[in-house]
């Protein structure tokens, strides 16, 4: 358990996806426990101990899911009579026809860094935009070109317009507020991410000028598309600390309406089913298989193995 929660403090520091995965319940002879822990990262891989092979593949795919949508969710597996009749969106029940007679529940917890909220520019309404993404749980960061890094109460401020350490994803802002001191400049850095969200503070005539500038340059009207200029949602004539909430209020509306990619990519392994109790197999870790009619068949166990050549015609049909 410490090598798995120690796992999932690292890669949280990081700002790296994973499922987080607790067995909750066990009904023996089961070889998982109850608060066992594993960490399941997006390329599939298990860290920890939940249960024995035959629960294994399944708990990742379901993981690898859960990354996917967002979603926790509760997964039970065992007999079909075991669980009763709930169904929902948060429970997923995967029968277990193996040897053994167990069961248990295993709570699946997506763990997603929140997206990061990059504010180029050193206005009072700069300041108030990356703060109150921090107070949102946003990683927050101001950016002051050509100033020194520093920390604004429990803002970040970056005197480099160099974003690439950053390391910005589809689920992450950018917003440009540089009242046309390096307006171009910041925007054509923006551009050059996946960021989802790309934001210009200025007006409709400041915002034409800086595109017919940028194409010049080469920027692709493509790449100008993105750009939500000006930014943020229209509630008249504010003054500039009160552009902030405008902004972050067009940003939030564009997450809740997912507008903006979950940013995380998974490596959904290879799988084939057991078609002796219809438990899903990992092929590449898989220990047993079968050669029938010129197919491969993978097992959970020795014992589905022996059962399929005993009779390859009964299962399958």
């Amino acid at each position: 358990m410490e090598r798995a929660l120690g796992l999932a403090a690292r890669l949280a520091a990081e700002r790296t996806p994973f499922v987080l995965a607790t067995v909750v319940w066990r009904r023996g002879p089961s070889s998982g426990r109850r608060g066992a822990k594993a960490v399941i990262s997006t390329d599939g891989s298990i860290t920890g101990w939940l249960g024995g092979a035959c629960a294994e593949p399944t708990v990742i795919k379901q993981a690898l899911d859960a990354l996917i949508d967002g979603n926790p969710r509760l997964l039970q597996l065992g007999p079909p009579e075991e669980f009763g009749t709930r169904r929902d969106a948060e429970v997923v029940s995967v029968p277990m026809a193996c040897e053994s007679d167990g069961a248990m529940e295993v709570y699946l917890e997506p763990v997603v860094p929140e997206p990061a909220l990059v504010v180029i520019g050193k206005s009072p309404g700069a300041e108030a935009l990356t703060r109150m993404g921090a107070i949102l749980g946003w990683n927050a960061i101001m950016i002051d070109d050509g100033g020194e890094d520093r920390t604004l109460e429990d803002v970040t401020v970056l005197g480099t317009l160099d974003l690439e350490p950053l390391a910005i994803g589809e689920r992450d802002f950018i917003v440009v507020a540089t009242q046309g001191h390096y307006d171009e400049k910041a925007l054509e850095a923006a551009l050059a991410t996946p960021a989802g969200y790309v934001g210009l503070v200025t007006s409709r005539k400041r915002a034409g000028a800086v595109f017919e500038y940028l194409r010049g340059s080469g920027v692709s009207d493509e790449a100008l598309a993105r750009v939500h200029a000006p930014a943020g949602l229209d509630l008249g004539s504010l003054p500039n600390d009160q552009i902030a909430v405008a902004v972050l209020a067009e940003m939030v509306s564009l997450q809740a309406a997912g507008g903006l990619a979950t940013g995380v990519t998974v490596a959904q392994p290879e799988e084939a089913v057991d078609p002796v109790c219809n438990m899903i197999v990992n092929i590449a870790t898989a220990r047993w298989s079968h050669e029938h009619d010129g197919q491969t068949f993978y097992f959970c166990a020795p014992g589905c193995k022996k059962a399929f050549e005993n009779d390859p015609t009964g299962f399958v049909g």
